[in-house]
């Protein structure tokens, strides 16, 4: 009981936090930074080695100002997430800009789905709210459950308050099933870790054996849905610009892993341009090939 009362506490609190300019929750992030990185070391190390694997040919002193920004920018991204309680749709829509969803109603026009890649880089939780508002079709999104309900209640209302849907990833395909007879944007970040059991094939990605999801892959070749990769650019703080980019729009023509592959490179050319926005505290990398 009285965890349950901290925890409905803690949600109230971050409601009342989330009203509060984003500008001045920028102030709160920048001490974030100092008691994640100076006192608390959070993840530290993770961070620290999952950068020098994936950037062999960056000196330290490279990787050391990489590291930095990344924990400067995750205490942002903190409260960036917390503003999305009580954001409004003008705000939304004004922080996250879009290129290239004309493609995206095409298909939409003529009846058909569409499945949309993108990985934790940049705000991927504020980009997929403003992409609820900016296009005719309803945008489903699979996500992986937290383990604690009362946050994951709080989490759940926030992500659909604009009537987008999430789907608990081991119910896609019933939740694909609902929504079958009108055009979805059904919406993957697919470079979490799977588990050693879920686990079929490694990719090659930043410069390492890295098991991969196949979810996506299995989907679109199964549905005949084409795919496209959303690429997240941080403009400046607080504001983002998101390019629709036809990954791959005739997936029953790819060979087996390469769908799996393609994701991986898109989202590795993005990191290397500005590597301090994907999540580098993941235990991406647990375990290898053998």
């Amino acid at each position: 009981m009285i965890k349950r009362g901290i925890s409905h506490v803690g949600v109230f609190f971050l409601y009342l936090l989330s009203l509060l300019p984003l500008p001045l929750l920028f102030i709160f992030a920048r001490l974030l930074y100092y008691l994640l990185y100076y006192v608390i070391g959070y993840r530290k190390k993770v961070v620290r080695q999952n950068l020098i694997q994936s950037f062999p040919e960056k000196s330290a002193t490279e990787l050391k100002v990489i590291e930095k920004k990344f924990f400067l920018y995750l205490a942002e991204l903190i409260f960036e997430i917390i503003k999305m309680t009580s954001i409004s749709k003008a705000e939304t829509l004004r922080r996250v800009k879009f290129t290239g969803l004309q493609q995206l109603e095409a298909h939409f026009k003529n009846g058909e789905s569409v499945l949309a890649c993108t990985g934790h880089y940049g705000n991927w939780e504020l980009g997929t709210l403003a992409l609820g508002l900016s296009i005719s079709a309803k945008t489903m999104a699979i996500f992986k459950p937290i383990k604690n309900k009362i946050f994951e209640t709080w989490f759940d209302c926030m992500r659909t308050k604009y009537g987008n849907i999430f789907i608990a990833m081991r119910q896609t395909l019933r939740g694909m099933a609902a929504y079958k007879n009108e055009p979805v944007l059904l919406c993957f970040a697919s470079d979490q870790s799977p588990t050693r059991e879920e686990t079929k094939y490694f990719t090659n990605f930043l410069n390492q054996p890295t098991a991969a999801l196949l979810g996506v892959e299995k989907i679109a070749k199964s549905t005949r849905r084409p795919i496209y990769y959303f690429k997240v650019n941080v403009i400046k703080k607080g504001y983002y610009h998101v390019e629709v980019l036809p990954m791959c729009l005739e997936p029953a023509k790819m060979e087996e892993f390469k769908i799996t592959d393609l994701h991986f490179n898109f989202l590795e050319n993005i990191i290397k341009e500005q590597p301090q926005y994907w999540l580098w505290s993941h235990k991406r990398w647990k375990f290898k090939p053998e």
